[in-house]
């Protein structure tokens, strides 16, 4: 039986235990869950504010933000605090509503470009094809520019879908819209699956889980593997070279860049966005810097993250600055650390506006 000075030793070591297992804000450590884990680098090194980007920027990659002349105002806003000269609008749309779109940001000049989308309305009947090309042509002289984000994700039909089957980019339906697409001088940004972290296991392996497990793609309902959903994109652009192709978020290839790097050689008229994978490329600077040097021509900025001064700003450390071990958990979800790519000038001019340029005027 415990005496009174056992069971006050006891209580003591029990308060002691409690009291080394618990962090600052009162957590049990061994409780934390790693969607809550924020680290802070506790390294005493130069950390490098852009506020500005180096070269004026194109934003080739961004979507309907404003949807008031208040919100699009508050773009500029943030545009000029950051040097972005202008941004490329992924509308997805066609009929009205892009005529809408068209009223409401042709007030603003040449700040704004506003890509249309395609028509499927009936897709999976016999006939497809047509109708749509001839709207795309609509769009185009009602002011669309380009044509994207076109997405193909190769995720599967849910069972409550009406949907029957997943339109591919390599479809034979598709080959109209391609051709007519190239006839017009229309550029495509192509969104091709998601990274390899969304495919892996969502368990203690996954180094991306933190993201990951918001995006899995479950191999199910007919869902397509990241990798054959790569070769899709890779036949498309075999098949339709005189179609100018910008991959979206680097062909959704940050895991295994050398996939890019082979498509990048063997077809011209591919091209690839950096955008919304920022905190994919960061965590290995000398392989990714090595990558954009080579293919410094065929790679554009872009966000893809709404707008605001601060993701400007970060994106343009990543790209223009040596900074190491920092964090951006709360922008790009991961938990890992991130390091400036340091790009040369000649690199991010490039990068930054002289390859839309490019683009835009073809």
């Amino acid at each position: 039986m415990a005496t009174g000075k056992n069971l006050k030793t006891l209580y003591l070591a029990t308060v002691i235990s409690v009291f080394v297992s618990m962090s600052s804000t009162g957590q049990d450590v061994n409780d934390l869950k790693l969607k809550d884990y924020r680290p802070k680098s506790i390294y005493n090194i130069p950390v490098t504010n852009v506020t500005k980007a180096k070269y004026p920027a194109i934003d080739m990659h961004t979507h309907v933000y404003g949807r008031t002349d208040e919100d699009i105002v508050r773009w500029i806003k943030a545009m000029d605090a950051c040097g972005i000269e202008k941004s490329i609008v992924f509308t997805g749309a066609t009929g009205t509503r892009f005529d809408d779109l068209v009223k409401l940001y042709s007030k603003y000049g040449d700040r704004f470009e506003l890509w249309c989308g395609f028509d499927y309305t009936g897709y999976e009947q016999p006939g497809y094809g047509p109708a749509a090309a001839k709207e795309l042509e609509r769009c185009f002289k009602a002011g669309a520019l380009g044509v994207g984000e076109i997405m193909f994700k190769g995720k599967g039909i849910s069972p409550a879908s009406k949907m029957k089957t997943i339109m591919l980019p390599d479809d034979p339906r598709m080959d109209i819209l391609w051709n007519k697409c190239a006839e017009l001088g229309l550029p495509v940004n192509l969104h091709i699956s998601e990274d390899k972290w969304m495919y892996e296991k969502m368990d203690s392996t996954n180094d991306g889980l933190m993201n990951a497990s918001k995006w899995e793609v479950k191999m199910e309902n007919g869902a397509k593997t990241h990798e054959e959903m790569l070769e899709r994109l890779e036949n498309t652009v075999r098949k339709h070279p005189k179609t100018i192709f910008i991959a979206a978020h680097l062909a959704n290839c940050c895991a295994d860049l050398s996939v890019l790097a082979n498509y990048f050689d063997k077809y011209p008229n591919l091209y690839a966005d950096i955008s919304a994978r920022f905190g994919e490329i960061a965590p290995v600077p000398k392989y990714v810097h090595d990558f954009i040097e080579k293919y410094q021509d065929r790679i554009v900025y872009g966000t893809d993250m709404t707008f605001n001064e601060r993701i400007y700003r970060v994106t343009f450390r990543i790209l223009e600055s040596a900074d190491e071990h920092f964090y951006e958990t709360d922008l790009f979800g991961y938990h890992w650390p991130l390091y400036g790519l340091a790009l040369t000038d000649k690199t991010l001019k490039k990068v930054y506006r002289d390859n839309a340029i490019k683009l835009l005027t073809k």
